[in-house]
């Protein structure tokens, strides 16, 4: 399973000194990247084939706070892909330095071109490392491109 530990810095806080709701946002945007990096395929190589993810939904589970300088372990597995790989659902689990599960995170995204701005098919090297990510227990095959 693909993972990352973060640190916990003070812009990323609210008032509380919790890890605040956009900040384990920015955390998965981090970790899919990190995870496509090291699966060879870099936020240039995004550029230079003219696409990229794009997340459509993000939904957030709470579950024990994290705060301030703690270390949290942040993993990635799929949750779902529609058959040509257009559309994906990618789950990141938070836990704290405890081991407790702090929070889940489903985001529902694609792999938007540049050009057009619509979803695209990506290609092989990206459909890989899709297809090598651990899959959740509830994993499912998404409807395909919308009419």
């Amino acid at each position: 399973m693909f993972e990352q530990t973060m640190i916990v810095g003070w812009a990323q806080t609210d008032l509380n000194a919790h890890l605040r709701n956009s900040a384990y946002l920015d955390m998965c945007s981090d970790v899919r990247m990190l995870y496509f990096e090291a699966n060879r395929f870099s936020a240039a190589g995004f550029d230079a084939q003219r696409f990229g993810p794009v997340v459509l939904t993000d939904s957030i589970q709470y579950f024990r706070e994290v705060r301030l300088l703690d270390r949290v372990r942040v993993t990635l597995r799929a949750a779902g892909q529609s058959e040509d790989g257009r559309r994906w659902r990618l789950q990141n689990d938070f836990y704290r330095p405890d081991g407790e599960l702090s929070a889940t995170v489903v985001s529902n995204g694609g792999w938007l071109s540049f050009e057009d701005r619509k979803l695209r098919i990506p290609p092989a090297p990206i459909l890989d490392a899709m297809n090598r990510l651990v899959r959740t227990d509830d994993y499912e095959v998404l409807p395909g491109r919308r009419r």
